[in-house]
C-alpha cells in the first residue's frame, strides 16, 4: 500500500513538475517555487472543500483508506460501512474526497522535496556564495510538511477533534505564508522606497492578526458554527447574544463535546461565532488602512492593490456566507481568501524589508571599498 501511495504522490507531482520542465522561465527553481505555493494554495481550498463536506472521516484510517491505497480497493469495506450507517461519515463520494486531499498532499511533499534537492545542488555549485539558493528554507519546508502530514494523520484518527483540524489548517497556511516568502525571495525585485521600512512594524502585526482571525474562523468552522448567528449586523436579533466563551473557547475536547464529555451547548457555538464576526471587523479596517498606505510607496503598489481587493472580497464573500444560509462554494472561496490574504501579506512583509537590506549591501560594499 505504501508504495502505491508514493506512486500517486509522484503521479499528483508529475503536471506541476512538466508545466516547470517545459516553461520558458529561465529561472526553473523559482518556477518551481511559485508553482509549488500554488498547488499549496489548491491544497488549503480543497481541504476546506473536504471539511465542510463533511469527508474528514471518508477513510477513517491513515494513510490509506481501510488498509488500500485507493477507495477501489477498499469498496467492499466502504459498501459495508455506507450500508450500517447511510447518514454516516464514510460514503464513496466522501471516501474519494479524502484520498484526492491525501494524494495532492503527497504531491506538494513531492514538490518541496525537489525545490530542496535543487536549492542544496546549486548552493553548492555556487560554492555557497549564491543566496538566492540558501537551502535551509527549502530543508526546513521538508519538516515543517511532514508536521503537517502528522496533523493530517491526527485529524483522522483523534476523529477531528476541533484543535487538530484547526492546528492543521494554521499549519497549512503557514506552509503557504513560507513558500510565498521563498518564492518572493526569488522574483526579480523592482526598486521600493525607503518609506516602507515604515510599514515594517504595521505588516508584522497585520500578519499576526489575520493569523488570529484565520484560527478564529477554522475553530468555527471545524466545530460547526456557521450557523450559530443567522443574522447580521446583530446575532439572534441582539448585539449580545446568550454566549458560553468556557465551553466554547475549551481547546481539548472531542467534536460536539464539552471537555467533560457533555453535549455542547449553542450559547458555546454562538461565542465561537460572535467572536469571529467581531474581530473580523478590526482585522478589516486594519488590513485595508495598511493595504492603502502599501499603495502610496513606490515599489508596493501593486501588492497594496491586491491586498486591499482581497480584503474588500474577503469581507463580501463573509457577510454573504450569512445572508446566503452558508453555502458550500461560497464557504470555500471564503477559505481560499483567508490563504491569498496570507500569501499577498507575506510578500508584503518582504518587500517592505528590501531597503534595509539594500542599506546594508550598500553599507557592506563602502566597507570592503576601504
Amino acid at each position: 500500500m505504501l508504495i502505491q501511495l508514493a506512486i500517486m504522490g509522484m503521479l499528483a507531482a508529475l503536471l506541476p513538475l512538466t508545466i516547470v520542465w517545459v516553461s520558458s522561465d529561465s529561472n526553473k527553481y523559482r518556477k518551481l517555487v511559485w508553482v509549488t505555493a500554488f498547488l499549496t494554495f489548491d491544497l488549503i481550498m480543497f481541504g476546506a472543500f473536504t471539511r465542510l463536506t463533511d469527508s474528514g472521516l471518508g477513510c477513517p484510517d491513515w494513510p490509506g483508506c481501510y488498509g488500500h491505497a485507493n477507495p477501489f480497493q477498499a469498496h467492499a469495506s466502504i459498501s459495508a460501512a455506507e450500508a450500517a450507517m447511510p447518514t454516516g461519515p464514510v460514503t464513496a463520494m466522501k471516501a474519494w474526497i479524502e484520498m484526492i486531499h491525501r494524494y495532492v498532499a503527497m504531491g506538494v511533499g513531492v514538490l518541496i522535496v525537489s525545490a530542496m534537492v535543487i536549492a542544496w545542488r546549486m548552493w553548492l555549485k555556487s560554492k555557497r556564495q549564491d543566496t538566492r539558493f540558501s537551502p535551509w528554507l527549502p530543508t526546513g519546508l521538508l519538516g515543517f510538511v511532514c508536521l503537517q502530514g502528522a496533523f493530517g494523520a491526527w485529524t483522522v484518527t483523534m476523529k477531528l477533534q476541533p484543535v487538530i483540524v484547526t492546528t492543521h489548517l494554521l499549519l497549512g497556511m503557514m506552509l503557504l505564508a513560507l513558500l510565498s516568502w521563498l518564492g518572493t525571495r526569488q522574483n526579480e525585485r523592482s526598486p521600493v522606497s525607503d518609506a516602507a521600512l515604515n510599514l515594517r512594524t504595521p505588516a508584522a502585526l497585520a500578519m499576526v492578526l489575520l493569523v488570529v482571525q484565520i484560527a478564529l474562523g477554522g475553530w468555527v468552522s471545524t466545530n460547526y458554527a456557521a450557523l450559530a448567528c443567522a443574522d447580521f449586523p446583530l446575532c439572534q436579533g441582539t448585539l449580545l447574544p446568550e454566549m458560553d466563551f468556557n465551553n466554547g473557547f475549551a481547546l481539548w475536547r472531542d467534536l460536539g463535546k464539552t471537555s467533560t464529555g457533555e453535549f455542547l451547548p449553542f450559547p458555546a457555538l454562538t461565542a465561537i461565532h460572535w467572536t469571529h464576526r467581531t474581530f473580523a471587523f478590526l482585522v478589516v479596517v486594519y488590513l485595508a488602512w495598511l493595504a492603502t498606505r502599501a499603495m502610496k510607496i513606490d515599489g508596493l503598489q501593486k501588492t497594496g492593490r491586491w491586498l486591499l481587493i482581497a480584503v474588500l472580497v474577503q469581507f463580501a464573500t463573509g457577510m454573504s456566507t450569512i445572508f446566503l444560509n452558508w453555502p458550500l462554494a461560497l464557504a470555500v472561496v471564503h477559505n481560499g481568501g483567508a490563504a491569498f490574504l496570507a500569501l499577498m501579506l507575506t510578500m508584503l512583509n518582504f518587500q517592505a524589508r528590501i531597503p534595509a537590506q539594500a542599506a546594508s549591501d550598500r553599507a557592506a560594499t563602502r566597507f570592503s571599498a576601504a
